[in-house]
């Protein structure tokens, strides 16, 4: 595992109040977060309900263009 350098603040009872990461770090763990959360999205509302190819790239074509 590797160690995440950081740099805590402070405020004036020497309280942690925020830290800063360097942005590629950041970047690893925000897309960790994402795709965990996706993963339990997954898992809620699976139904066991699977579409085949064609029916995949119908439904793809029904979603709005973000």
């Amino acid at each position: 595992m590797q160690t995440i350098q950081k740099q805590f603040f402070v405020d004036n009872m020497n309280r942690k109040v925020a830290v800063q990461i360097d942005y590629k770090t950041f970047s690893k763990i925000e897309g960790i977060l994402e795709n965990h959360a996706l993963y339990q999205l997954m898992e809620e509302y699976d139904d066991n309900e699977s579409l085949n190819l064609e029916e995949a790239k119908n439904y793809y074509q029904t979603l709005e263009k973000a």
